[in-house]
């Protein structure tokens, strides 16, 4: 047994540890040990606050994003509205500006007819002054024929256009 190498290896390594135990190596193993897990543990909390920070971000991104919506669709809203408003306005000064036009040819339709009517009435008077002017000329004669003649035209030429 004594001169089996696995004899001297745990020999040797019991001595070792031995030596590394008075040396305080085992404590400064568990003080490292021991740092190390106080440094996880600390990057641990950092990294559970910069998560509920980066979930209160989040939060407000919605929330302002949520209200960036809201506030669109009030505007697209008030667009519509408006954009109805101007339609409906806009047919109403059609309808009125139509109507407008159709009193105006209204209007001077009346006009033409009352003055082509004035126009037949003179043309027509004309003819018939004409008329009574060579019909009296040839049943009357001598000079107060003629001046019976010429006034009774001359009244009747007013009568006629009036």
């Amino acid at each position: 047994m004594l001169l089996e190498a696995e004899f001297w290896v745990a020999v040797a390594f019991v001595i070792f540890m031995g030596i590394a135990w008075k040396a305080g190596a085992f404590s400064a193993m568990t003080k490292g040990l021991d740092g190390r897990a106080n440094r996880v543990r600390h990057e641990l909390d950092e990294a559970k606050r910069l998560r509920e920070e980066a979930a209160a971000v989040l939060a407000d991104y919605k929330r302002r994003r949520a209200e960036a919506e809201k506030e669109a669709e009030s505007i697209v809203a008030g667009a519509r509205e408006e954009a109805n408003r101007a339609a409906e306005e806009g047919h109403r000064k059609l309808d009125d500006f139509l109507a407008r036009r159709t009193k105006a040819a209204e209007l001077k339709i009346a006009q033409a007819e009352a003055q082509a009517e004035a126009q037949v009435r003179a043309a027509a008077a004309e003819a018939a002054v004409k008329v009574s002017e060579t019909i009296l000329r040839e049943r009357l004669q001598g000079d107060a024929a003629q001046g019976l003649i010429r006034s009774s035209l001359g009244e009747v030429r007013t009568r006629l256009r009036s």
